[in-house]
């Protein structure tokens, strides 16, 4: 992992076409600004964690349908 320490305004460029850059920092908190081409997707972490799991549930789920219907034959 790359550790990096910037100050409020300053950014970070990866590749090309991203750059981060810190806006603001109040308390425990930063907020920060990301330029990328549109058809990049950014998510947060949790919420990409949350959307994975959600999705390994519903297919867990549908092979059980799936082995429900196959007993019903």
């Amino acid at each position: 992992m790359l550790v990096l320490t910037r100050k409020l305004g300053e950014s970070i460029k990866i590749g090309d076409d991203i750059e981060i850059t810190i806006l603001s920092t109040k308390n425990d908190q930063v907020r920060i600004g990301i330029n990328a081409p549109l058809n990049l997707e950014i998510f947060r972490k949790e919420l990409l964690n949350e959307i994975t799991d959600e999705n390994k549930q519903a297919a867990s789920l549908q092979g059980d349908l799936l082995s429900i219907l196959k007993r019903n034959d």
